[in-house]
């Protein structure tokens, strides 16, 4: 079971930005789908985008497309989120899950290996 550890998260005035970090702790991403989820106080959730390790094929839910950018690096074995233009409203815990189970799911229950989240806070 790949465990993973999510890093970068902070406070941040709303329009600026933070990149996240999502490391796969000494494993591989090879053959499997990394995506990025969010979850505020009191809600479930969320899906935020995601990227399939060997294809490239990204997806972004609709509140974030065109701030948040998902990115891979092979030779670091991580996946990055740039997140530009931050609103309050994106304020939330930010975990990264990995699924080998399709190449197209943004569903939260196809993804495991979640690791302890990291905060991030948009003040107004």
């Amino acid at each position: 079971q790949v465990r993973l550890v999510e890093s970068g998260g902070g406070l941040v005035q709303a329009g600026g930005s933070l990149r996240l970090s999502c490391a796969a702790n000494g494993r591989t991403f090879d053959r499997s789908t990394i995506a990025w989820f969010r979850q505020a106080p009191g809600k479930e959730r969320e899906f935020v985008a995601r990227i399939s390790w060997n294809f490239d094929i990204i997806f972004y839910s609709e509140s974030v497309k065109g701030r948040f950018t998902i990115s891979r690096d092979r030779a670091n074995n991580t996946v990055y989120l740039q997140m530009n233009s931050l609103k309050p409203e994106d304020t939330a815990v930010y975990y990264c899950g990995q699924t080998t189970a399709s190449m197209r799911t943004s569903d939260v229950q196809q993804y495991r290996g979640w690791g302890q989240g990291t905060q991030v806070t948009v003040s107004s």
